[in-house]
């Protein structure tokens, strides 16, 4: 049936992703030409429509740069300070796919103990000298030693390679990568300072940025060449307004985070934000009408994110009886925002790359995942063991835990004596880093792709519009024959990248 026609069928009934199943269209290219970029809002585009949720144990630094390098975007929670949320976000910032335009950085009178100190906090090994901005000199792990005080109490300037034994790199070149990998690449050096025509230090490429660069070509990248990273903003007016102070120079985006954004006090915060802070995008949401909608694109919301109650950590809807079905929500809600040339987040109720399918295909730009990065190695929540099984904490920003740490604001319970939670704590299967499960979702999507006749999704928004897409709702006994079934013994080992068989493709 025509997309159009199935929903008028429909109309007034909640669908969810697995009430649907797509019909499979003409194929005229191979697999290998599917593109899956698109725009995430009037003025950002990624490669990837994936983006973490900002939940406490989903989005941090970690994740931020591992979603990022893979062409996707992390949304740091705020369940932080304002000043701590900034701190994870120039965490991002300072993780440069090509160079790091604010190193940390020592005076000659230094001690080789500071240096052990920033490794140990950082990581950072190698280490610039520089006195009042221009470059001394640069200290780097083959230059000093732990095994004695004397050597601890040795200043930097005894141990440092001096700046006329280094090779440079000019600040103008600094965008020609090939030029300045290359050079890198014939020294003898872990790093190559960035130095202008007077000596002072604008940046520094490591060999690591090197490889960083090679690996992940489609990183999202801003025009500086840093990853691009959003934060979530509470829609407490007053606490609202200081974090968007503090953060708006550093941030790519912001997205109000709130379990029901059509309210006057998120409004006019995309007001202000957008009088104030004209470039900076913002992500308006959590809303599930056409209303709703209209209303955020009208205070000036660059993209508008749709799901309510519908997570799997999620209890708004059996707490208060009020959401939508996320399939009904998101074709409504993605049919009014492309006349208006808005993006639709899809955020919720994704459990295998079938879901991603399907929002795409009912009009979303992007998706947002939270338990299905839950359990990678770079999310901040706990590693736990049970009955042999790793696992990770994951918890609804609606829990009772994680209320305790600041998402109260996100119900509207930020002042109430008795708090009624709107999610759980749970533990998720453990699925290995990003870098190995993210590339496993977004081919799992290019094969849906493919089938569909689609090979991008630019494409797919233009069938719908022209009601090309076809859909039919499936049957209790339909979802039971579409899964695996009558078999003695299954092999969870699935899909993988071809070097790796690590990941589990388990649901």
């Amino acid at each position: 049936m025509k997309i159009v026609s199935f929903f008028e069928k429909f109309e007034g009934e909640s669908l969810t992703y697995d009430d649907l199943i797509l019909l499979p269209g003409y194929i005229d290219f191979p697999l290998d030409h599917v593109n899956l970029s698109t725009p995430l809002t009037r003025t950002i585009e990624l490669s990837i429509p994936i983006i973490s949720s900002p939940m406490d144990t989903v989005t941090e630094a970690n994740l931020a740069i591992a979603i990022a390098l893979q062409g996707g975007i992390g949304m740091i929670h705020y369940n932080l300070s304002p000043e701590k949320q900034l701190e994870e976000v120039r965490k991002v910032k300072r993780f440069k796919n090509g160079f790091v335009s604010d190193p940390i950085t020592l005076p000659p009178t230094a001690r080789i103990h500071d240096v052990l100190q920033i490794r140990r906090e950082k990581g950072y090994s190698t280490i610039p000298i520089t006195a009042s901005g221009k470059l001394l000199g640069m200290v780097t792990k083959y230059d000093y030693s732990t095994s004695s005080e004397e050597g601890l109490n040795k200043t930097v300037a005894e141990r440092m390679i001096p700046v006329e034994s280094l090779t440079l790199a000019m600040r103008d070149d600094v965008f020609d990568f090939v030029k300045v990998n290359e050079r890198l690449f014939n020294c003898h050096s872990p790093a190559l300072p960035i130095v202008d025509e007077e000596g002072y230090l604008h940046g520094l490429i490591t060999r690591s940025d090197l490889e960083k660069h090679q690996n992940y070509p489609h990183a999202a990248l801003d025009h500086s060449g840093s990853l691009l990273v959003g934060a979530a903003v509470e829609t407490w007016p007053e606490k609202a307004k200081r974090r968007i102070e503090l953060i708006h120079d550093a941030v790519d985006l912001i997205v109000f985070d709130t379990a029901q954004g059509f309210t006057s006090y998120e409004l006019e915060l995309i007001r202000w934000t957008k009088k104030n802070f004209p470039s900076l995008q913002i992500i308006g949401g959590n809303v599930v009408t056409m209303d709703a909608c209209m209303a955020l694109i009208e205070a000036g919301a660059d993209a508008i994110r749709v799901g309510m109650g519908i997570g799997s950590i999620c209890t708004t809807q059996q707490v208060g009886g009020i959401g939508r079905g996320q399939a009904t929500a998101l074709y409504e809600c993605a049919s009014l925002c492309r006349k208006h040339s808005i993006p639709v987040i899809a955020d919720g109720g994704i459990t295998k790359s079938a879901d991603i399918v399907k929002a795409l295909s009912l009009g979303a730009s992007h998706v947002m995942l939270g338990s299905l990065l839950a359990g990678t190695l770079e999310s901040p929540g706990r590693h736990r063991t049970k009955d042999g099984i790793c696992l990770k904490e994951y918890r609804g920003m609606g829990s009772h835990e994680a209320m305790e740490k600041g998402s109260s604001v996100r119900y509207g319970m930020e002042t109430s004596n008795i708090r009624v939670p709107e999610g759980v704590s749970g533990l998720v299967p453990s699925r290995g880093a990003v870098s190995e499960w993210v590339p496993c979702l977004t081919q799992a999507v290019k094969q849906g792709f493919h089938k569909l006749g689609t090979q991008n999704i630019k494409e797919l928004h233009e069938k719908i519009d022209r009601n090309e897409v076809c859909l039919e709702r499936r049957s209790e006994g339909a979802k039971r024959e579409g899964s695996v079934h009558n078999l003695y013994e299954i092999t969870t080992t699935g899909p993988s990248k071809r070097e790796s068989g690590e990941n589990q493709w388990k649901e």
